[in-house]
């Protein structure tokens, strides 16, 4: 399993909106609007790498209201 932290910007007074809609996708744990340079933060999870990735282009992207993410993979070292 793969887990993940997506940063995220959206649009102006687009943030609750954005985790609300986020917090309803399968493989999302978490989705919280907060301050700062992003806007939500969300923490997800999938099988692979490869399906993190397809996860975020074809869902999370997908929310209305975003205009960017950066998707910061979990690592244990």
């Amino acid at each position: 399993m793969v887990q993940a932290y997506i940063l995220i910007q959206t649009e102006v007074s687009k943030a609750s909106s954005v985790a609300n809609a986020i917090k309803d996708i399968p493989g999302v744990l978490l989705a919280e609007d907060v301050t700062g340079p992003y806007d939500v933060i969300v923490r997800a999870e999938a099988e692979t790498v490869d399906q993190l990735g397809q996860f975020v282009v074809a869902k999370v992207q997908q929310v209305e209201g975003i205009t960017r993410t950066l998707t910061c993979p979990i690592v244990h070292i």
